[in-house]
């Protein structure tokens, strides 16, 4: 059996007795990978060593992302190794609405469902979530947290910052005529900021 890729032996050939220092690449999936290694030489059975790397810990990471003041789609991104993520919306006056699918690896993953082909087994992924923001109608910066639970209970928040809108302010009507006796006629204010009338 070849050496597997991600195996490392220095020297990888020699003469007379020696020391082979065997190493590996860092090794991101959550399960343990196992392979062999082959010494061999002339006129001799060939002597396999078992080998085997430990699994990185299950985790998951996320992102803090901005939006801007006129709204938009914002990419939430992490990391994780997890068979499974589920997100769920936190605290915070920005409202939002979570997406049905998210991108795992690359590939298109209902909320809460189990991943296709596990990716996570054997490597750590990159994951993306599409949100969109509504404009910000506010004079006040708003925030949301976003929070990505792994299939092993591993918790990470992101927080969607959104910038201030712009201040607004209209009457209607622009016009207005008061009888002689000075009768209160209305005027309706819009705005999103503080106001006078002088």
């Amino acid at each position: 059996m070849a050496k597997p890729s991600w195996a490392t032996t220095t020297p990888s050939s020699g003469s007379g007795n020696g020391t082979v220092n065997v190493s590996g690449s860092v090794h991101t999936g959550r399960v343990q990978r196992t392979g062999s290694l082959t010494f061999k030489a002339t006129d001799v059975t060939d002597v396999s060593v078992a080998m085997a790397e430990e699994a990185k810990p299950e985790f998951v990471s996320i992102e803090n992302v901005s939006a801007s003041k006129g709204g938009g789609n914002v990419t939430v991104t992490g990391t994780s190794n997890s068979s499974k993520l589920t997100f769920a919306l936190g605290t915070g006056s920005l409202v939002i609405s979570l997406p049905n699918t998210y991108s795992a690896g690359g590939t298109g993953t209902t909320n809460g469902a189990t991943i296709a082909g596990d990716p996570g087994a054997s490597a750590q992924f990159s994951f993306s979530l599409v949100i969109s923001v509504p404009a910000n109608t506010t004079t006040g910066a708003l925030t949301k947290t976003v929070t990505v639970t792994a299939n092993g209970g591993q918790q990470a928040t992101s927080t969607i910052s959104q910038a201030a809108g712009d201040p607004t302010l209209s009457v209607t009507p622009t016009s207005i005529t008061l009888t002689a006796e000075g009768t209160a006629v209305s005027v309706t204010v819009t705005s999103n900021t503080n106001w006078t009338v002088e």
